[in-house]
């Protein structure tokens, strides 16, 4: 990509010769899926290689732990991978953050685990747009900061985490940390392959309820038996009642059940919540929390629900609307013409936006078909959207705000 008329054009003409296509195949072929370990160990090393030509400190953030409800009903804790951070001057008055995971929706033994070039400049392969492609973006864009005149007035952290494709129960609170004090945040899941970025974004809660009934035999003695598997069944359909326009409420699965011949004394009921704003969260919370009080005396047995919303509605704030149209000034100075829209997906920007910071999300290489065995990268994308983030960054530093 050739910049033409801006004073950047010497430094940003370099983004042609940063490795950002060989490094995104060197990570991609690496299966890092969020549970496999040695892959995302293996992935993070290589990383944190890569980000050592910047001029930060690097190091490896252990996972919190994280609880998950078994079919049994029993708590197991899930092993995630450690998180990498970079923080480059620190001490500066302005600072910002940059974010992305190093893990894939694949596990280690799915099929999809080879690149393949679909057609020229197409790529497909697990995680080259979600976002191994994504994270070459953002350190070619850091790499091009480095050499400017700028870069002395500007700090960052980089967090890259480990379980954001499982919501990052485990990198939350990291995230939050690492949100305070920032003047702004850039995320880099892919854009859409025409470019547009996400702008406001739903929520999104996932919760386990458990009923514990009472066993008894369904000939001899049925009344005396509390049904778990007609609760869940029953909370279930209460739940579905709930959905409207902003707010999806998905049951979508119920572990449990007994034998023919006898009362079922245990149920697990999954189910999924995507608020669009905060305001219907806290209703959603609310009902949920009404509804497990009917229900455990309306069938005279125990209810408890585990889990929570681990991401937060994102709305487009005044703060945000000043970063996208900063990003989108940059864009135009580029000659590339820059849309948002909302989604209902979520990611970390949730997060980030949650602490108040004004975060763009979208920040990655233009792909699509992501978490299936299509995604691909549009590999033109990788110079366009490094000139695109360094001189977003560049214009951040200059003003030392958006």
């Amino acid at each position: 990509m050739s910049v033409t008329s801006l004073p950047e054009k010497p430094l940003l003409e370099k983004a042609n010769d940063l490795p950002l296509l060989a490094r995104t195949e060197e990570w991609a072929k690496i299966n890092s899926g969020s549970t496999n370990l040695d892959g995302l160990k293996t992935v993070a090393g290589m990383l944190a290689d890569a980000f050592a030509v910047l001029p930060g400190d690097i190091r490896f953030v252990p996972p919190d732990p994280v609880e998950a409800v078994r079919k049994d009903g029993s708590i197991d804790r899930i092993e995630r991978g450690e998180h990498l951070l970079v923080s480059v001057r620190p001490e500066a008055p302005n600072r910002i953050l940059l974010t992305g995971h190093m893990d894939t929706v694949f596990p280690i033994d799915h099929p999809f685990q080879t690149l393949a070039w679909l057609e020229e400049g197409i790529l497909n392969g697990p995680g080259v747009a979600d976002m191994k492609g994504g994270i070459s973006v953002m350190l070619g864009a850091l790499q091009l900061l480095e050499q400017s005149p700028v870069a002395s007035q500007l700090g960052y952290d980089i967090m890259i985490n480990s379980d954001e494709e499982t919501g990052s129960a485990s990198s939350a609170e990291l995230i939050k940390n690492c949100a305070q004090g920032k003047m702004a945040a850039l995320t880099y899941e892919p854009a859409l392959p025409d470019g547009t970025l996400a702008g406001e974004r739903g929520g999104s809660g996932n919760y386990s309820i458990t009923f514990t009934g009472k066993s008894a035999h369904a000939g001899r003695n049925p009344d005396d038996g509390r049904n778990a598997l007609i609760a869940a069944s029953d909370m279930a359909l209460r739940l579905k009642a709930l959905h409207r326009p902003g707010l999806s409420v998905n049951p979508a699965k119920i572990d449990g059940g007994a034998p023919n011949n006898a009362v079922p004394d245990h149920a697990i009921l999954r189910v999924n919540f995507r608020p669009k704003t905060l305001d219907d969260q806290d209703k959603a919370e609310n009902a949920l929390a009404e509804m497990v009080q009917v229900i455990a005396k309306e069938h005279d047995l125990a209810v408890h629900c585990h889990g929570g919303f681990g991401r937060p509605p994102k709305p487009v704030d005044t703060q945000a609307d000043k970063l996208f149209h900063l990003v989108k000034q940059c864009g135009r100075e580029l000659g590339l013409d820059i849309s948002w829209r909302s989604t209902g997906g979520v990611c970390d920007g949730n997060n980030i936006a949650a602490c108040g910071i004004p975060v763009v999300d979208t920040m990655g290489v233009r792909g699509g078909s992501i978490h299936s065995p299509d995604e691909f990268l549009i590999t033109e994308s990788l110079v366009e959207r490094t000139q695109l983030s360094a001189l977003t960054i560049m214009r951040m530093a200059e003003k030392g705000g958006i």
